[in-house]
Parts: C-alpha cells; sequence; structure tokens
C-alpha cells in the first residue's frame, strides 16, 4: 500500500501532485531546489544556477478558463491570457487554498532517486537530497518526477557549420533571454520558428537594427484573439470540432483548418506555409504578421552555415554583418537523479505508458508528471495526470499488465524524429489526451447521458469550451462547483473587460437558445457514435 510520496519539482505539476496526493489521502513530500513555487513561470533576472524562467515579457498561450486547475478557477477579474507575474500569483493562490507549502522542502534538490534492494516486491525508492550542503536519504513508497520538459537548453550546434568555429559575433540560447535592451541596435539572427522563436523576434524587432527569423519548416500563425474577440482556444477547443475532426475525413478537415488559417492573412505569401503541406507547426503570435509586412522582421529559410560575421541560407542567399545569432531550439529532457536502469527504460515520453508510467517496472510507483505536449494546456494535462496516479497510488484505479502496457506504448509510438528539441515527438490532441486519462480515472463526463439529465449542461459540454471543469462533474474528485464553473465561463471571460460599459441593445440569447435546440440532435447523434466508436488519440493540430 502506498502511503509516502515523493514528488520532486514545485512547479504546476508538481502542485497539482501534492493536492492529488492530499485528496488521496497520501503523505506527499516535495523537493523543490530553488525557494520558491511556479517552475519555470516564475521569473527572475538572474541567469545563474542553470534554473530556466521565463522571459520578461511573456504572456500565457492559452486562456485561464482553459488552464486552470479543474476545481479552482481564476479570479473573474484576472484577464482572459496571463503575463508570468498573475500566473505565478493564481498558482499562490491554489497552494493557500489547498495549504500546500507545508509540504514542500525548499532550497531542497533531489540528487538520486534509485529503487530498493527489495523493489520488485515492496516498490519502495531510496530518495538522497541534500539542503545547505547537507544530504539525507529518504524511503518512499512512490515517487511523482514534476521537473517538466522544459529541462536542459537544446543547443544543436553540429547542425550549423561555422558558428562555434568562424563566427566572430554572439551565440546564445533563448534560456538566456531575458529582455531586449542588450540587443538594441543589433542585427539578430533568431534561429527557430516556435512560441519562443517567433515572441523573441518581434519583442527584438523594436529595439534591434534588424531582425531575421529562420524557418525550416511549415508554419501556421495564429491569434490568441478569434471569433468575435473571444480566446481563441476557447473557440476551437470544443468536443463538437473534435467530433467533425473525427467524423470527417481528414482531407476535409485539413482544407477547413488551412482555410481558417488563411482567412486571417495568406501564408503563402509570407513565406510561411503552404496548403500543400503536409508537415506543419502551429503558433501563437499577433504581432508576427505585422513585423514581417513592415520589414522589421525579415523571414529567411533554414541556415546553411556560418562565416566570420554572416549566415549563408540554404537557398543560396546571404546575411552580412550579424552581431548575434539567438537560437530558439527548444529544450531536451534528461532525469540524471533516477538511476540509470530505471532511465534507460523509456528514452522519451512516447516510452511511457499513457506517457507517464515506465511500462517495464516491477512496480508501478514511479509516474512522470508533465512530460507531455498537448494542442492545449500542459497544466491542465498535468493535473489529469496527478489525479489518476495518485488513484492508483491510492489503490483506486489499477494498471494493465504489463504485455498489454507495452503493446499500448508500441501502437501509438510514432516514427522517431531527426531532432531530439522536436516538441512534435510529444504533442497531442488535448481533448483525446485529457478524455483518455480521464476514462482511465472513472472521471470523464457522459455527454449522452447528460443530455437526458442535463440538456444545458450538455449543450455547454459538447459545444462550448472543453474547460477543466467538465472532469469535476463525476468519479472520484466530483466538484460541487463544477456545473456553476461551466454554465459562467464566458461571464468570467468578459469580467475583465467590463471596465468601460458601452450601450449595446442587442440580445442573443434567444439565438442561443434555438441554436441549441437545433443542436440537439447532433449532439445525440454525436453522443451515440462515440459510445459505440471512440476516436483514436490523434490530432487535429500535429499535421
Amino acid at each position: 500500500m502506498v502511503r509516502r510520496v515523493a514528488v520532486i519539482g514545485a512547479g504546476v505539476g508538481g502542485l497539482a501532485s501534492i493536492k492529488c496526493c492530499l485528496d488521496e489521502g497520501l503523505e506527499p513530500t516535495c523537493f523543490e531546489r530553488s525557494e520558491d513555487i511556479g517552475g519555470l513561470w516564475r521569473y527572475t533576472d538572474s541567469r545563474d544556477g542553470g534554473r530556466i524562467s521565463v522571459y520578461r515579457s511573456v504572456i500565457t498561450n492559452t486562456s485561464k478558463e482553459m488552464s486552470c486547475f479543474s476545481d479552482f478557477p481564476c479570479p473573474e477579474d484576472f484577464p482572459s491570457f496571463l503575463p508570468h507575474g498573475l500566473l505565478l500569483e493564481y498558482f499562490r493562490m491554489y497552494s493557500r487554498h489547498f495549504d500546500l507549502l507545508r509540504h514542500i522542502r525548499f532550497r531542497t534538490t533531489a540528487l538520486s532517486v534509485r529503487k530498493r534492494a527489495d523493489f520488485a516486491t515492496s516498490g519502495q525508492w531510496e530518495v538522497v537530497t541534500e539542503t545547505n550542503g547537507i544530504r539525507e536519504s529518504h524511503i518512499f513508497d512512490a515517487v511523482m518526477v514534476c521537473t517538466g520538459h522544459f529541462q536542459e537548453p537544446y543547443l544543436p550546434l553540429a547542425f550549423f557549420p561555422g558558428i562555434d568555429t568562424r563566427f566572430k559575433g554572439q551565440y546564445l540560447h533563448s534560456q538566456e533571454y531575458k529582455d531586449a535592451e542588450a540587443f538594441r541596435g543589433k542585427r539578430v539572427l533568431v534561429v527557430g520558428i516556435g512560441n519562443t522563436g517567433g515572441d523573441l523576434s518581434v519583442e527584438l524587432s523594436r529595439v534591434a537594427a534588424k531582425v531575421f527569423l529562420s524557418a525550416r519548416s511549415n508554419t501556421w500563425v495564429v491569434s490568441r484573439v478569434s471569433d468575435h474577440g473571444f480566446p481563441f482556444d476557447m473557440v476551437n477547443t470544443t468536443r463538437f470540432n473534435h467530433f467533425l475532426d473525427w467524423f470527417l475525413p481528414s482531407a476535409i478537415t485539413k482544407r477547413i483548418r488551412f482555410r481558417k488559417f488563411n482567412s486571417w492573412f495568406n501564408h503563402a505569401n509570407y513565406g510561411l506555409a503552404s496548403t500543400k503541406s503536409s508537415n506543419f507547426k502551429i503558433i501563437v503570435n499577433e504581432e508576427l504578421p505585422f513585423c514581417l509586412l513592415s520589414g522589421t522582421v525579415v523571414l529567411k529559410p533554414k541556415v546553411r552555415k556560418f562565416t566570420e560575421s554572416s549566415a549563408v541560407f540554404e537557398d543560396g542567399t546571404t546575411e552580412e554583418n550579424i552581431d548575434v545569432v539567438l537560437f530558439a531550439t527548444g529544450y531536451s529532457f534528461s532525469f540524471a537523479f533516477l538511476e540509470e536502469s530505471v532511465r534507460s527504460l523509456f528514452d522519451d515520453n512516447r516510452s511511457l505508458y499513457k506517457r507517464i508510467f515506465p511500462p517495464q517496472l516491477e512496480k508501478p510507483t514511479l509516474a512522470i508528471i508533465g512530460l507531455v505536449q498537448l494542442t492545449g494546456s500542459v497544466m491542465v494535462g498535468a493535473e489529469m495526470q496527478a489525479r489518476w496516479v495518485t488513484g492508483i497510488f491510492a489503490g483506486w484505479n489499477k494498471l494493465p499488465p504489463t504485455s498489454k502496457m507495452m503493446a499500448d506504448v508500441l501502437k501509438k509510438k510514432p516514427p522517431v524524429k531527426r531532432n531530439p528539441s522536436e516538441r512534435e515527438n510529444l504533442k497531442l490532441s488535448f481533448i483525446s489526451y485529457t478524455d483518455e486519462i480521464a476514462s482511465c480515472a472513472g472521471i470523464k463526463p457522459s455527454v449522452l447521458r447528460l443530455l437526458l439529465t442535463d440538456p444545458r449542461l450538455a449543450l455547454a459540454i459538447f459545444f462550448g469550451p472543453c474547460t477543466p471543469y467538465q472532469y469535476r462533474l463525476v468519479g472520484r474528485g466530483k466538484w460541487s462547483g463544477a456545473r456553476d464553473a461551466i454554465l459562467t465561463q464566458w461571464q468570467r471571460t468578459l469580467k475583465p473587460l467590463r471596465t468601460r460599459v458601452v450601450d449595446d441593445s442587442s440580445d442573443g440569447s434567444d439565438g442561443w437558445c434555438w441554436m441549441c435546440l437545433l443542436a440537439l440532435p447532433v449532439a445525440l447523434t454525436a453522443g451515440f457514435l462515440l459510445s459505440r466508436h471512440p476516436w483514436p488519440g490523434w490530432s487535429p493540430w500535429a499535421g
């Protein structure tokens, strides 16, 4: 019987894990090497100690309603997209509300996590920690690793001949970036067009003499602001849209998606993406198209090599007098504190059962939390993982036999990609994955059942945003406030905008009622079909 649980890391995954352990009557002890909670979301000016944090200007890409803990909505007066300071304040509120801080040992580093000699029967772990130079050894019944996937900067210098032998300028990884002031008046090349590369290119364009952005993949750019000014993820991440992605042929869904993306601006004209591309990524950035249009950012293809002061690109063009190369090439992850025999069981998260459990361990007492990249908020995914894992530790849920877990891993494991920093290796459909884990934990809501008992709620769940409160309607951890949180989510979204009220006599409530009535047959049909033929965990956004 698991009782004592070690939680490594006090970021969002660690906080959720502590809370879920307490919900299941377990005894968590969290080891956090820094002096505070928040993980990478706790911004600091310091570049020392190898700690990774966000840059000064960062704002969340997912809205507050789609990113919050499932039984603790963000304050209604918080904006929909949070600067890092407000998000950290939300984590503090969550920690105070559920009394989590007393279970965290700050300034304590986990040096090693090793199986005990009797692990095959006990499932126990020996955890060695260090606090202020003093080492301690602890015995735990289970371990939850919550260090995430932003662990070690991936700096692929070998793919850029000349960068470390001939180039006379400065080069650095985006981990070292805090703000744009150090780049004032310089000619900067940003390598990598993920969310970070796009954000930094825009920010640097305000002070740099020139910014070049090197992209090697097809990239679609979307805005946080969607139809009628609502958050993009709340409008698009719905069970109805997810049903259409499953129901319609993939060629049709891709065409619809590309047409939607191009309705903002033609990506081919900007050199970003073509509708003929089969592999692509999506980034969130409202300002990048204007920067490209105004010439303050210039898009370039993949870098072929560097000379003393220039970059030569695959298309044969050269940009001279480059002062700084900023690599926004992502992160790799390793778990140096885990003993080698355990690390060797999974080369990446695709070797983990449900992206959580090493399936070949004799006892399922090690869980990797948050090592997953979703098309929605990883915060929600990490909490969902923690709820299922702690239910297993407490004996309420069971894992299948090792052979079935291995078969599931092999079935879902895609071909290995060349670049270990490509987080497409981790990316999964938000709804598919959270529903899958929720089903394992017995907390997935049934739209069909709700249609018969609470039609208003069922329609809000099916046609509205798939907010995390949906996973608090049934099963263990059911929250009495979940229904109200779902039905008032749009009010909380609009509340911070009501700082100046204008007269608008139009009332869309009647139209909404008629739409719900017309949509009822669709929801019933979808619920029936999905109860008989559940869709696979395929992501419509991963390309």
